[in-house]
């Protein structure tokens, strides 16, 4: 069963909500996460572009890539997922269901996004 979190990045960001409507709501803070990366966009251009162009910079979240490592792959978080798409300028649009790879361009390591915080809590 799909469980599609999405937000339009045409759509302004929340405001005056708790933590815990930030947090434990539906979402899992995805939606957080992603406008904390609009936010970082706006603050720092470059590493936006940087990430536009398909890189996986270091951000709050596991997911981040600075260098390669000798595994074939490794694990991030959903949360840094949202928070790079954000960054990216793109919508939100993550299935908590689901597992998502993506390469980094600089260094061509894969990085599975999984909701299973037992792959990548120990990483």
């Amino acid at each position: 069963m799909s469980q599609r979190v999405y937000r339009s990045y045409r759509e302004p960001r929340r405001a005056g909500l708790s933590w815990d409507e930030c947090w434990t709501g539906p979402d899992k803070g995805l939606i957080t996460c992603w406008e904390v990366g609009r936010e970082l966009k706006e603050k720092e251009p470059e590493l936006a572009e940087r990430a536009k162009n398909g890189e996986l910079p270091v951000l709050g979240w596991k997911g981040g890539v600075e260098k390669r490592i000798k595994a074939k792959h490794k694990y991030g978080s959903l949360c840094y997922l949202a928070q790079w798409l954000g960054l990216r300028g793109d919508d939100l649009d993550i299935d908590l269901s689901e597992e998502r790879e993506l390469i980094c361009s600089r260094t061509g390591m894969k990085v599975i996004y999984t909701g299973d915080v037992t792959k990548y809590e120990n990483a």
